[in-house]
């Protein structure tokens, strides 16, 4: 056994004193009564004498502290003091201790501490006297006997097939993932959950009876402290009646345990999941802070009661039952119904109002065993447990329904809802987000309206949070600083603008306001209708907020012109010569037979160049323009409008422009501009 105890002054010759197996005293504090044993023969055996005091086997001078407390091995009985030698324990709890080369020399050897003192595991009465105080009831079932005289409808959401919940159904159904859905059978949606007979038990087995658990206590609705996997296991295989109270566990994160392998989400979450898209690979798992919050294991007792709430950020939750059943009550993400909630949330109404009754309707859903359900974003819900059940599901943001995301943050923040309870590294989420929409606007990639709508939202938040870096409070500076991921993100008020401006423009949208907060209204200034600009006048087009990166060297070579003379035949309405003039060629000579034609050319070359990240890019843009003119030629048009053609093609962009009625223009003349842009980098 592992000795340690205080040093004091003794002579060369006596013995450090060693209590006795039956003492209950400390042995770092010597007791002045202690017999003096008689000399060990061993030198080991002996403490360290007045002239070596200052001096262990593992002493060195970097070494400063406390060197009046000493422990010794239990294997080659040599003393050490515990400043040099321990690992800065308290080593009055040690019962076997060994050094450094002594473990060396035979590894089965590890330090062992002493068995904590017995406490009784007899059950005591527990009173809760916060909820006593707050005159809060503690009737668990005081919510299941209001429902009872509520109006309360059934549902009508969706029943799909699981092969049916898919991208396909989100991009073409304009209903889709606004309303909960549910798919009675898990076929087809691609997701691997436990066999139905997997339990509790087995959850606490795989993830380990020491871990700690949060359970709610369903009464008052608040955290129990002190459990762990292991006890609430055998809370509930406790026959019911033998329960002292219902408790609930709604939050248990899996996640890198061995269950979590036999967990895996429908196809769709997967495919929607900011976190699964957007997070870096190389950010994520062991060692890594990410938000944790796809794979959750739900385990409630039989009259179970969970309260009104939005799932955090407004996050959407994929939710299948692997036994028991579970009740639904719905409350639609409307902007009356969200101030209601709002009012009702985090104050004295949420211990004796019944949410549904200040808002327009309650929806009723019951799932069984092996049903799943899909919840969109911002659903206002309440559960009731009937039987006892375990669910496993989770929670994911997505695209198409950014903006009431975005309203589920305001609510939670105006309501105080503690860091701890809200959607983990939101903010540095989207900043991922937004920096890789941006990349894809910039590469031409196209997306469906909602998603469009969902990107202009992201962007005002993330422009809101640039603002707070460039104008916030120091705190307020710092913590926007903190959340940009520096990775990705080197300059995060130009990134958020540029998103910004990308995606109105990819919107259709024209000009950048810089007023977010009032709709624009199109066609009045100052609140008069405006006038219709002239025809084929439009409007400049300024970007406020986003400057375009500069060339380093802008070289405009010398404009080259010249004049030929050749045979060709005028353009003609009765056929179809634009195919003619729009294949840019020197071959348009028709010999002898054409009309003669005085063609002016003018060829004009720009080079750019400028540095970037990866090398060097530059530009090279060639624009040639001809005019033809016939003498004594005329041009017949048909009778209309004057006409404005335009033509194009991949390499070249051709414009022919010929203004006027039916009339004879002499001498004719056509204008065409061939320019072309190579870019290397």
């Amino acid at each position: 056994m592992a000795r340690s105890r205080r040093r004091v002054t003794r002579s060369a010759t006596q013995k450090s004193p060693e209590p006795s197996p039956s003492s209950s005293r400390s042995s770092l504090t010597p007791m002045e009564d202690e017999p003096v044993q008689p000399p060990d023969p061993t030198p080991t055996e002996s403490p360290p004498t007045k002239a070596d005091e200052d001096v262990c086997p593992s002493c060195r001078e970097d070494v400063h502290g406390e060197k009046n407390n000493w422990i010794r091995c239990d294997a080659c009985k040599t003393w050490f003091h515990w400043a040099c030698a321990g690992n800065g324990g308290d080593p009055e709890l040690i019962n076997k201790w060994y050094c450094g080369p002594c473990m060396i020399e035979k590894p089965s050897r590890v330090m062992t501490l002493k068995i904590p003192a017995r406490k009784s595991s007899r059950k005591r009465t527990q009173l809760d006297y916060a909820s006593l105080n707050a005159g809060v009831d503690s009737d668990p079932s005081r919510w299941l006997r209001v429902i009872q005289s509520k109006p309360i409808k059934d549902d009508n959401f969706r029943r799909m097939k699981g092969a049916d919940v898919g991208l396909e159904w989100l991009e073409n159904d304009e209903t889709a993932m606004r309303e909960p859905i549910v798919v009675e059978s898990p076929e087809g949606l691609v997701m691997k959950m436990p066999p139905p007979e997997f339990t509790v038990q087995d959850v606490a087995d795989q993830i380990g009876h020491e871990t700690p658990v949060e359970v709610i206590d369903v009464a008052t609705q608040s955290n129990s402290p002190g459990w762990t996997l292991g006890r609430w296991a055998e809370y509930y295989n406790t026959e019911p009646s033998k329960r002292d109270k219902i408790r609930n566990v709604i939050s248990l994160e899996i996640s890198g345990s061995k269950l979590a392998d036999q967990v895996l989400p429908p196809r769709l979450v997967r495919e929607l999941d900011w976190v699964e898209k957007f997070w870096p690979s190389t950010r994520k798992g062991k060692g890594h802070a990410y938000p944790k919050v796809q794979l959750y294991c739900l385990m409630g007792v039989a009259s179970a009661w969970t309260d009104w709430h939005v799932d955090f950020a407004g996050s959407s939750v994929y939710y299948h039952i692997l036994g028991g059943s579970k009740v639904f009550y719905f409350i639609r993400p409307t902007p009356a119904n969200f101030q209601a909630y709002e009012r009702w949330s985090g104050t004295e109404m949420q211990s004796n109002v019944w949410l549904g009754d200040m808002v327009d309707e309650v929806v009723k859903v019951t799932l069984h065993a092996g049903n799943t359900m899909i919840i969109p974003t911002g659903w206002i819900h309440a559960v009731h447990t009937p039987i006892d059940s375990l669910v496993f599901g989770g929670n994911f943001l997505h695209s198409y329904n950014v903006a009431t995301q975005l309203k589920v943050i305001d609510i939670e923040k105006a309501t105080h809802v503690p860091k701890k309870f809200r959607f983990p590294l939101f903010v540095k989420l989207c900043w991922y987000v937004g920096d890789k929409y941006l990349r894809d606007l910039k590469s031409k990639e196209e997306f469906p309206p909602r998603v469009l709508e969902s990107l202009e939202a992201l962007s005002r938040f993330l422009v809101s949070e640039s603002r707070t870096m460039e104008r916030g409070t120091e705190a307020a500076r710092r913590e926007a600083k903190e959340n940009v991921p520096s990775d990705r993100v080197k300059d995060a008020p130009a990134m958020a603008r540029e998103l910004r401006w990308r995606v109105r423009l990819a919107a259709g949208a024209t000009s950048d306001d810089e007023d977010l907060g009032r709709p624009v209204q199109k066609n009045m200034v100052n609140g008069h209708k405006r006038k219709r600009s002239p025809a084929g006048t439009t409007a400049g087009v300024e970007f406020r907020n986003f400057q375009p990166k500069g060339w380093d060297v802008v070289n405009e070579l010398p404009r080259e012109s010249g004049e030929r003379v050749v045979n060709v035949h005028p353009p003609s309405t009765t056929d179809k010569w634009e195919q003619n003039w729009t294949d840019w060629n020197e071959e348009l000579e028709d010999g002898d037979a054409g009309e003669q034609a005085a063609v002016e050319k003018t060829r004009d070359v720009v080079i750019k160049v400028r540095k970037t990240e990866g090398g060097v890019e530059r530009q090279r843009i060639e624009r040639v323009m001809e005019k033809w003119v016939w003498k004594d030629v005329s041009l017949k048009l048909e009778e209309g409008d004057p006409q404005d053609v335009e033509m194009k093609t991949a390499d070249d962009e051709f414009v022919a422009r010929v203004e006027g009625s039916e009339a004879s223009v002499t001498p004719a003349l056509l204008e065409t501009t061939q320019a072309m842009e190579v870019m290397t980098a």
